[in-house]
Protein backbone atom coordinates (compact mmCIF):
# COMPACT_ATOMS: atom_id res chain seq x y z
CA UNK A 1 0.00 0.00 0.00
CA UNK A 2 1.43 3.77 -1.09
CA UNK A 3 1.60 6.14 1.61
CA UNK A 4 -0.10 9.51 0.90
CA UNK A 5 1.66 12.38 0.17
CA UNK A 6 0.95 16.25 -0.05
CA UNK A 7 1.44 17.70 -3.41
CA UNK A 8 2.35 21.42 -4.50
CA UNK A 9 3.78 22.73 -7.72
CA UNK A 10 4.65 26.02 -8.77
CA UNK A 11 3.03 25.46 -12.27
CA UNK A 12 -0.12 26.74 -10.30
CA UNK A 13 -0.74 29.49 -7.77
CA UNK A 14 -1.02 28.03 -3.95
CA UNK A 15 -3.72 29.27 -2.18
CA UNK A 16 -2.80 28.66 1.06
CA UNK A 17 0.09 27.80 3.07
CA UNK A 18 -1.90 25.80 5.14
CA UNK A 19 -2.96 23.33 3.05
CA UNK A 20 -1.40 21.70 -0.40
CA UNK A 21 -3.02 21.97 -3.74
CA UNK A 22 -3.48 18.16 -3.75
CA UNK A 23 -3.08 15.26 -1.40
CA UNK A 24 -2.08 12.15 -3.56
CA UNK A 25 -3.34 8.55 -2.33
CA UNK A 26 -3.18 5.52 -3.97
CA UNK A 27 -3.69 5.67 -7.23
CA UNK A 28 -6.33 8.87 -6.78
CA UNK A 29 -5.29 12.58 -6.61
CA UNK A 30 -7.52 15.12 -4.31
CA UNK A 31 -7.07 18.54 -5.24
CA UNK A 32 -8.30 21.26 -2.62
CA UNK A 33 -10.41 24.11 -3.38
CA UNK A 34 -8.81 25.71 -6.74
CA UNK A 35 -9.76 29.02 -7.30
CA UNK A 36 -9.32 31.58 -10.70
CA UNK A 37 -6.09 32.68 -9.35
CA UNK A 38 -3.23 34.34 -11.94
CA UNK A 39 0.24 32.38 -11.20
CA UNK A 40 2.02 35.55 -11.49
CA UNK A 41 -0.07 37.80 -9.07
CA UNK A 42 -1.95 35.39 -7.06
CA UNK A 43 -5.53 37.40 -7.41
CA UNK A 44 -8.14 36.58 -9.27
CA UNK A 45 -7.58 37.07 -12.72
CA UNK A 46 -11.02 39.40 -13.06
CA UNK A 47 -14.29 40.22 -11.75
CA UNK A 48 -15.65 38.18 -14.60
CA UNK A 49 -17.41 34.81 -13.28
CA UNK A 50 -16.31 33.28 -16.84
CA UNK A 51 -12.75 34.67 -16.49
CA UNK A 52 -12.51 33.11 -13.33
CA UNK A 53 -14.27 29.56 -13.83
CA UNK A 54 -12.10 29.00 -16.89
CA UNK A 55 -8.48 29.83 -14.89
CA UNK A 56 -10.05 27.33 -11.89
CA UNK A 57 -9.60 24.54 -14.82
CA UNK A 58 -6.51 26.33 -16.28
CA UNK A 59 -5.02 25.81 -12.51
CA UNK A 60 -6.11 22.29 -12.29
CA UNK A 61 -5.17 21.26 -15.23
CA UNK A 62 -1.54 22.50 -14.31
CA UNK A 63 -1.43 20.93 -11.16
CA UNK A 64 -2.78 17.81 -12.19
CA UNK A 65 -0.29 17.54 -15.10
CA UNK A 66 2.48 18.36 -12.49
CA UNK A 67 1.39 15.69 -10.68
CA UNK A 68 1.50 12.81 -13.33
CA UNK A 69 -2.27 13.45 -14.56
CA UNK A 70 -5.06 15.36 -16.69
CA UNK A 71 -7.97 16.68 -17.18
CA UNK A 72 -9.32 13.56 -18.76
CA UNK A 73 -8.68 11.22 -15.64
CA UNK A 74 -10.79 13.80 -13.62
CA UNK A 75 -13.83 11.35 -12.06
CA UNK A 76 -15.23 13.87 -9.78
CA UNK A 77 -15.80 17.67 -9.27
CA UNK A 78 -17.40 19.94 -6.52
CA UNK A 79 -18.04 23.48 -7.54
CA UNK A 80 -18.43 25.81 -5.39
CA UNK A 81 -20.24 29.03 -6.64
CA UNK A 82 -21.08 32.18 -4.62
CA UNK A 83 -24.03 33.31 -6.95
CA UNK A 84 -26.53 30.33 -7.95
CA UNK A 85 -27.62 31.72 -11.02
CA UNK A 86 -24.35 30.97 -13.00
CA UNK A 87 -25.16 27.75 -14.37
CA UNK A 88 -25.19 28.00 -18.12
CA UNK A 89 -21.57 30.27 -17.73
CA UNK A 90 -20.53 26.77 -15.69
CA UNK A 91 -21.98 24.24 -17.77
CA UNK A 92 -20.34 26.50 -21.03
CA UNK A 93 -16.96 26.04 -19.88
CA UNK A 94 -17.20 22.76 -18.77
CA UNK A 95 -17.96 21.93 -21.82
CA UNK A 96 -14.20 23.46 -23.04
CA UNK A 97 -12.22 21.41 -20.55
CA UNK A 98 -14.27 18.12 -20.13
CA UNK A 99 -15.77 17.86 -23.98
CA UNK A 100 -16.17 14.02 -23.55
CA UNK A 101 -17.55 11.92 -20.75
CA UNK A 102 -17.14 14.66 -18.46
CA UNK A 103 -16.75 13.78 -14.58
CA UNK A 104 -19.74 13.35 -12.22
CA UNK A 105 -19.73 16.65 -10.49
CA UNK A 106 -21.72 18.58 -7.68
CA UNK A 107 -21.83 22.35 -7.66
CA UNK A 108 -23.70 24.02 -4.23
CA UNK A 109 -24.30 27.30 -4.16
CA UNK A 110 -21.84 29.09 -0.83
CA UNK A 111 -20.76 32.32 1.10
CA UNK A 112 -18.66 34.72 -0.63
CA UNK A 113 -14.98 33.65 -0.79
CA UNK A 114 -12.56 36.76 0.49
CA UNK A 115 -10.62 38.62 -1.95
CA UNK A 116 -13.25 38.73 -4.70
CA UNK A 117 -12.91 34.62 -5.76
CA UNK A 118 -16.35 34.10 -6.82
CA UNK A 119 -15.84 30.46 -7.41
CA UNK A 120 -13.37 27.44 -6.20
CA UNK A 121 -13.06 24.11 -7.74
CA UNK A 122 -12.27 21.19 -6.09
CA UNK A 123 -11.46 17.37 -7.87
CA UNK A 124 -10.81 13.78 -7.74
CA UNK A 125 -8.59 12.17 -10.24
CA UNK A 126 -6.61 9.36 -11.16
CA UNK A 127 -3.50 9.25 -11.28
Amino acid sequence: MEARKNFNTTKAPRMSEVFPQAVIAEKFIFLSGTPGLDLNTAQVVSDNFEDQTRQCFQNISAILQAAGSDLGKVVKTTIFMVAGNDFAVVNKVYREFFPENPPARSTPQVLPFPAGILISVECIALQ
